[in-house]
């Protein structure tokens, strides 16, 4: 009888046998790789894993550490596990709730009663400090759904309780560290030990936690200033705690109990009044004397954001102010294919600013505010070139041009444009429904499964090639997007609260078809097991005016 398994590590393409029910930390030490940072997780077939994991079947093992977005996962996950813990023991009546990612780090409201010190600060800090350097083990235990719920319950963590009483499995795990119980959706690194680096700051009216760098894990990530950014979140998860729905068990809940036609409509009512507030804002600053009140506004957003269906339902909103929306729509201004500028891997970067004709784009715009006439171009995707198809446009003072792109923000956009002429406006998905209190839901993980699903329903594209070609959207974004968004006049909340529930019943068939033998499909897994927490949802229900109907499909807008 063989007591050994046969395991290729795709880090160095060696295969190697070790005994049966070696744990990958051991397969890891048994390798000798030469990792310059500390490994957290692994891929195991494709599977991401904890260190802890065991292995009784031959497999293909690739180590990860906090460079891959996986092994930051994992890292976040155990720090977050360490500060709930040293909340317990310093507050025993208080209640960490790790809200969503802003200024590069993770913001936690920790509500003690009392307004938060910053020696209160330092004591949390102190803590994590102690309980890294005990290098606890954290320990997965798995049962019935039942006995977690009861462990839980005992200790009056009832966010957990309705999350794993709706999502419907019949068998769960929970983590001790010591003598705290939690709950984590993905694996933890195997000791409080490999929490080499993290700070914790008193931020705002709560914590910032900050994390290792993703391109240097040795130093932490710079806190970047986004008060706007925050603003929002807090507005909406005020706006959901009103509501009750502080958490996914909250929605399932709700929707269990007949709710999610009301849910749908406050949701995009919701939406629709701050669309209407933001057209009611230009009305008043294109009506400002003088000669430089506001004539563009401006639109950008990550992808997948829902900037289309913004700018067209703000146009509405626009009109019903008596003004004359105009869209132009800022791809139509790319380079001839072959002076596109390439990325360090040599491919063109459409991404770039400089992609973009900035010298035709600011004489056409500088004539229309002239009062000048322009033959716009339309952008020929297909051959690569600038064509003009009798497209001429002429503004009076009642026309507002709509400018989206994702680079609409950048101020080398329009350089040669008074600031008091342009509104800028930033979209995006800001999630700010959390599956329970210490599990946040990404805003990329919205975004991503809106392009899975147009990708595949509009533009051919498996979720596979989206999966694959998302970390290079996301330099793009990284790089042009994110550093100006926060010069925006006003930030919209392009997410839905309902929408990952819509999602999942579009989803889950396209995510199936990723391949177990693809890279991508560990990616594909962990979306699929992120949204089966979420109770589905029809999509009969929403307004063919909807954001999500640009993904969806049954818009009634033209795209």
């Amino acid at each position: 009888m063989n007591h050994s398994v046969q395991i290729r590590c795709k880090n160095s393409n060696i295969s190697k046998e070790f005994p049966i029910g070696s744990s990958l930390l051991e397969i890891y030490r048994g390798f000798n790789l030469d990792f310059p940072y500390q490994v957290v997780s692994a891929k195991v077939n494709n599977r991401t894993e904890g260190l802890t994991f065991k292995v009784f079947n031959n497999k293909d093992v690739e180590f990860l550490d906090v460079r891959d977005p996986s092994g930051m996962r994992t890292y976040v996950r155990s720090l977050c596990f360490v500060l709930f813990k040293a909340v317990t023991e310093l507050f025993p009546d208080g209640k960490l709730f790790v809200e969503h990612p802003v200024s590069k780090g993770y913001f936690c409201n920790l509500r003690v009663g009392r307004p938060l010190e910053l020696d209160d600060v330092a004591r949390v800090k102190q803590r994590m400090r102690e309980i890294i350097a005990k290098n606890l083990p954290y320990r997965r235990t798995e049962c019935l759904t039942a006995e977690a719920v009861r462990i839980f319950g005992e200790r009056g963590m009832d966010d957990k309780v309705k999350l794993l009483e709706t999502s419907g499995s019949l068998y769960t795990y929970y983590y001790t560290l010591g003598d705290t119980v939690d709950y984590y959706y993905g694996n933890l690194v195997p000791r409080t030990g490999y929490l080499y680096l993290f700070d914790i700051v008193k931020y705002y009216d709560g914590l910032l936690l900050r994390i290792p760098s993703r391109e240097n894990p040795n130093e932490l990530e710079e806190v970047v200033k986004q008060e706007k950014m925050l603003d929002v979140f807090k507005e909406y998860l005020n706006w959901s705690n009103i509501m009750g729905l502080s958490n996914v068990g909250d929605l399932n809940l709700a929707c269990q109990a007949g709710h999610a036609t009301e849910l749908i409509n406050v949701a995009e009512a919701l939406q629709e009044k701050k669309i209407a507030q933001i057209a009611d804002t230009i009305y008043r600053r294109c009506s400002e004397d003088g000669g430089q009140h506001t004539r563009l506004a401006l639109i950008a957003g990550p992808s997948s954001s829902g900037k289309t269906t913004f700018s067209k339902r703000l146009s509405i909103q626009l009109m019903t102010n008596g003004l004359k929306p105009y869209p132009i729509s800022i791809d139509n201004y790319f380079v001839d294919r072959e002076q596109t500028p390439r990325d360090a891997d040599g491919n063109y970067d459409y991404e770039s600013l400089y992609a973009l004709d900035l010298d035709l784009f600011n004489r056409q715009l500088q004539a229309l505010l002239g009062g000048e006439e322009v033959e716009l171009p339309r952008f020929n995707f297909t051959l690569g070139r600038k064509e003009y198809k009798g497209d001429k446009l002429r503004i009076d003072d009642n026309t507002i041009l709509i400018l989206e792109g994702i680079h609409a923000l950048n101020p080398e956009l329009t350089p040669q444009i008074p600031d008091s002429q342009k509104f800028k406006i930033y979209v995006s998905a800001l999630t700010t429904i959390s599956l329970d209190d210490h599990n946040w839901i990404p805003t990329t993980d919205n975004r991503l499964l809106r392009r899975i699903i147009r990708d595949f329903n509009y533009r051919g594209y498996s979720a596979r090639e989206t999966i694959s070609r998302w970390p290079s959207v996301r330099a793009g974004e990284e790089k042009w997007i994110f550093p100006f968004q926060e010069n925006a006049d006003v930030m919209f909340n392009s997410a839905l609260l309902f929408e990952l529930a819509v999602l999942r019943f579009h989803a889950e068939p396209i995510l199936m078809g990723v391949p177990r033998n693809a890279p991508e499909y560990s990616e594909a897994y962990r979306l699929l097991k992120f949204i089966k927490y979420f109770v589905p949802i029809q999509d009969k229900e929403i307004p063919p005016t909807s954001l999500l109907r640009e993904f969806l499909g049954g818009s009634s807008f033209k795209y």
